[in-house]
């Protein structure tokens, strides 16, 4: 046996950073391969914490797909809007990546902008994977909420009501945007249409999680549209109470890795205020069918599924 074989493997450290959703890893080193025991650890991390974070971690296009294959199939950059030209599983997000701004001032609620990754698809990705290149000093910030403490802190009566509703996800553009606009044609071109249980048994830990989408969740099935109206506004009000919510400060070179099934978060509007460029860079990793209490699968309604096969037929 060779002594770099006798060595010990490094133990990562796992730092939280609030009572219910986040933790900073640090002792890897994302640029090269982890072996079995630093991916289960992350794993573990990742499960229990939600969302994990690394500092320092100045991967190229292609360290980051090589690490995020060490943790599942990854999908096409974005089912929607494409990928990073000669990187098919890189999707680019930067300040100006929206081709136009919309007209008007779409209402806001506590809950606008809040997401979970693509559940317009039928099999949404598991994970995300964004890491930072282009960051501004200030301001930029991104959070995260966990979907399963706030299914826990509902009410049992509640509880009970939600685990047998299902609702239909929808990609579409945003008010104020035009049939002109490359956004729109898009969406159009590419409709995602799913009908998810609003409850969400986890698929490794058993765990039962909200998945209510703020962005992209338009209604509850079988329930009159004032029902849902009130339901869901009741939902993702409660989703996005602070205290299941963890806020991460973005570094050149961080890296934030989340689970999508248990998850949604908020993308930064204040950068839109500075004049700082921000460029962050994410890749997705294969999900499968989401799965009620009740053992009743997601419907596809319109759109492939995300993963190498809807990637190949969208290029």
């Amino acid at each position: 046996m060779s002594a770099a074989a006798l060595q010990p493997v490094r133990q990562i450290e796992i730092n939280p950073l609030s009572a219910h959703i986040g933790a900073e890893i640090h002792g890897v080193d994302l640029t090269q391969k982890l072996d079995s025991k630093q991916v289960a650890q992350i794993r573990d991390a990742l499960l229990k914490w939600r969302v994990v974070f690394f500092r320092e971690q100045f991967l190229t296009h292609e360290q980051h797909v090589a690490f995020a294959a060490q943790f599942g199939e990854l999908t096409l950059g974005h089912p929607v809007f494409g990928h990073v030209d000669g990187h098919p599983e890189i999707y680019s997000i930067s300040k100006y990546r929206k081709a136009t701004r919309f007209e008007g001032q779409a209402l806001q609620r506590p809950w606008t902008g809040w997401h979970t990754d693509v559940t317009a698809a039928i099999n949404p990705p598991w994970a995300s994977i964004l890491r930072g290149v282009t960051i501004p000093p200030y301001g930029g910030d991104t959070q995260w909420t966990n979907l399963v403490i706030a299914y826990q802190k509902l009410s049992a009566p509640l509880r009970a009501f939600v685990d047998g509703l299902r609702g239909i996800h929808r990609f579409t553009p945003p008010a104020g945007a035009s049939g002109t606009d490359a956004f729109v044609k898009a969406v159009e071109q590419r409709a995602l249409i799913t009908e998810h249980p609003l409850v969400r048994v986890h698929p490794e830990t058993g765990e039962r999680a909200l998945y209510v989408s703020p962005s992209f969740l338009k209604s509850i099935v079988d329930v009159t549209p004032r029902e849902s109206q009130a339901l869901l506004e009741l939902l993702w009000e409660h989703v996005t109470r602070t205290e299941f919510t963890v806020r991460f400060k973005w570094e050149a070179g961080s890296v934030a890795f989340w689970d999508n099934r248990a998850t949604a978060h908020l993308a930064p509007t204040d950068i839109f205020d500075l004049d700082f460029d921000r460029q962050l860079y994410r890749t997705t990793l294969v999900g499968d069918v989401p799965v009620g209490p009740d053992g009743r699968q997601s419907v596809a309604i319109e759109g492939a599924p995300v993963g190498a096969a809807a990637a190949i037929a969208l290029n």
